[in-house]
């Protein structure tokens, strides 16, 4: 696909439900008003069609308000949203990849969203996403709360081709009424019938799919390859299953894997390598069979995934073996890294995350929770080595590590790297 191939093009994306699953805190805020004026508050399924339509109508229709009441519980909802609930919010993964891609191609992108302006681009700022968004569009105090007359104002004079993306009748409707192309997006808050019914030309099941439709065979935006290191104990499982979640939150296609692993064949490797019966195994087969598990995990599931746009989270890679094989069995670093030289081909992690903690700390930890392994029964001195290697990684590239002290509370560690690591993401996409 041509770079310029939309060039003239103006995508408009709706937010709530199209970029962004919000109904957590628009439920609750809603939730809310309605408690506080007095009213029933209805169960979640009614709460998730405030998704969507102006607020004023929602009040009315699913609450039964008068329209003095439906302003006041407007008033009130606003208030816990634009404190609150704005981030009780998570981007559908995917949509950064879609957001890149359409820019890459040559397309301006717009939002269109009955939401009021602060509160819109106070999301897309905290998400990253504002970087994509060329125009944005509001329902302001006084003016018009109509789709097609918001779609009709964030246009330029000389557009070329315009598509309303969104997940609800009134971006279809709308898009309908201004006189543009319709994508109504199925894993939103409305359903296949209503958007259907109410005009869509397209329908896309999956963020991925818009792309199919706005601009078919075009190759999505590269993705990452990120890695977590650490010394048996440090706590890498319960991070890295929390950086998943930050990372799923911003919008990020995360595929999980892990060495030794990631692959059929890779698991039956780790398999021998962690099966205590092996003790017999010489510390070069060791290595080379870590090595022969990176190859096939680099080439049937690492790359493929960065390929596609998508985010590789690793729980271990290459720094591993330097560390365990080259320091802990003193098979040397660069000996090391030679062996696995074919494997990975320069396949590298973008960012390693290591989490640092004296080695005996580590043990002690990972022996209280449950039985060690074959490389986990090593003597005292073993680990001391592979703590060593791993300092030796670091000072030879500090610029691919984020190091974090794994001795703080779980949730100060949590935060630490999801901070960092959404910002050398972010940092990335601002250059490509």
């Amino acid at each position: 696909m041509m770079k310029d191939q939309l060039k003239g093009t103006w995508i408009l994306f709706d937010l709530d439900g199209t970029l962004t699953e919000s109904g957590e805190g628009i439920g609750k805020s809603a939730a809310h008003a309605m408690r506080t004026m007095g009213f029933e508050v209805p169960d979640e399924a009614t709460l998730r069609k405030f998704v969507g339509p102006p607020l004023l109508w929602s009040f009315r229709e699913y609450a039964g308000m008068t329209a003095e009441q439906a302003e006041e519980a407007q008033r009130i909802y606003r208030e816990r949203y634009t404190a609150v609930g704005l981030f009780e919010n998570r981007v559908y993964p995917g949509i950064r990849t879609v957001l890149r891609t359409l820019r890459a191609s040559g397309a301006s992108l717009g939002v269109v969203t009955g939401k009021p302006e602060d509160s819109t681009r106070r999301i897309l700022a905290h998400f990253g996403l504002d970087r994509f968004i060329s125009r944005v569009e509001c329902v302001k105090d006084h003016g018009s709360s109509k789709k097609e007359d918001l779609i009709r104002t964030i246009l330029p004079e000389n557009h070329g081709e315009v598509w309303m993306v969104g997940d609800r009748r009134f971006d279809m409707e709308g898009g309908v009424k201004a006189g543009v192309h319709t994508l109504g997006v199925v894993y939103g808050y409305g359903s296949e019938e209503e958007l259907r019914e109410s005009g869509a030309e397209k329908l896309a099941r999956t963020p991925g799919e818009i792309l199919e439709v706005l601009c078919p065979g075009a190759k999505p935006a590269k993705g990452a390859f990120l890695s977590v290191e650490g010394l048996d104990g440090s706590g890498k499982g319960t991070q890295i299953e929390r950086l998943a979640d930050a990372l799923d939150r911003f919008g990020f296609d995360v595929v999980h894997s892990r060495e030794p692993g990631g692959t059929p064949i890779g698991e039956k490797i780790r398999e021998i390598l962690l099966d205590k019966a092996n003790a017999g195994m010489t510390d070069e087969t060791e290595a080379l069979l870590y090595a022969a598990s990176r190859a096939q995990h680099v080439r049937e599931k690492i790359r493929p995934a960065v390929e596609a746009g998508k985010v590789v989270l690793c729980d271990r890679f290459l720094d591993s073996s330097v560390a365990y094989q080259g320091g802990g069995r003193q098979l040397g670093i660069d000996e090391v890294l030679a062996i696995n030289a074919p494997a990975v081909e320069g396949t590298l992690p973008d960012l390693t995350v290591y989490l640092e903690i004296g080695h005996r700390e580590a043990l002690k930890r990972r022996c209280a929770a449950s039985d060690p392994d074959r490389l986990e029964m090593e003597a005292d001195s073993f680990h001391a080595r592979v703590e060593d290697g791993y300092h030796q990684l670091i000072a030879r590239d500090p610029g691919r590590f984020v190091v974090v002290d794994a001795a703080k509370p779980r949730e100060e560690i949590a935060a630490e790297i999801a901070e960092k690591v959404l910002a050398r993401l972010m940092d990335a996409e601002k250059e490509q």
